[in-house]
């Protein structure tokens, strides 16, 4: 990223916090894990973790956009999370479907290209017509963008991408020896977007939990221990300032 490029106040932001422009990720990929466990360490029930990792959410895309990152991929909810008791998942959508109308001005104002990654079956169709008009409102936005990974997983994407392909070389339009790396990115989910510099994890786990498996290759991984509910700002710039040095 280049120095010029950026606003004063974004440059400032970054010398307060310590930070390189010039080693800033392009894409920062977020598993947001804890949100559960912050709650039952409170005594609380579940959905409250949920309900306060929101701030957090809120909290992560606005310094993003302050610092100038490229853009920001949250891993909202994954395939195995259907399996959650349905009073959690019921709230979920209930939450999600809250977050799309509430931030829709936010998004505007930031300028920011929102989008989503994920298969769209089994989502409620009153969330699936919020996400299309956050897409729509948004498109020709030039900030940040902001990719919300729903119903997402990382093997279904691969999947769907190889019979994508072998559909193709049935159809005799494509020759098995003329697929390579930019073939498959391409029927990604993914498609067009620059794969993640650095992944962030929270709530201590070290693995990569079906998020993004191919893009990630080559990300440095920051795992904190931190709930997802705890993250803020200056989790983000030790992040950062990590990522820099390696």
């Amino acid at each position: 990223m280049a120095t010029l490029t950026l606003k004063s106040d974004t440059l400032q932001r970054l010398a307060d916090a310590g930070l390189d422009p010039d080693r800033l990720p392009r894409h920062i990929a977020v598993i947001m894990d804890g949100n559960g466990r912050w709650a039952q360490q409170r005594g609380l029930p579940r959905i409250e973790g949920h309900r306060r990792g929101v701030q957090s959410v809120r909290s992560t895309i606005e310094e993003c956009c302050r610092l100038g990152i490229g853009q920001l991929t949250l891993y909202c909810l994954s395939t195995e999370n259907w399996k959650r008791p349905k009073h959690e998942l019921d709230f979920l959508m209930v939450l999600l479907h809250r977050y799309l109308i509430a931030e829709r001005a936010e998004i505007l104002e930031q300028n920011i290209r929102f989008t989503t990654i994920g298969r769209r079956e089994g989502l409620p169709a009153k969330v699936l017509r919020e996400i299309d008009e956050n897409v729509r409102v948004s498109q020709t936005n030039s900030g940040m963008t902001l990719c919300l990974a729903i119903n997402y997983s990382g093997r279904t994407e691969l999947v769907d991408a190889v019979q994508a392909i072998a559909a193709q070389a049935r159809a005799g339009s494509l020759q098995p020896a003329d697929i390579d790396e930019t073939m498959i990115a391409d029927a990604l989910n993914t498609a067009g977007m620059p794969d993640p510099d650095l992944l962030i994890r929270t709530a201590g786990e070290m693995r990569v939990s079906n998020f993004l498996l191919w893009q990630i290759s080559y990300a440095e991984l920051w795992v904190t221990p931190q709930c997802w509910p705890d993250f803020d700002a200056a989790a983000l710039h030790e992040a950062l300032r990590d990522y820099a040095k390696r």
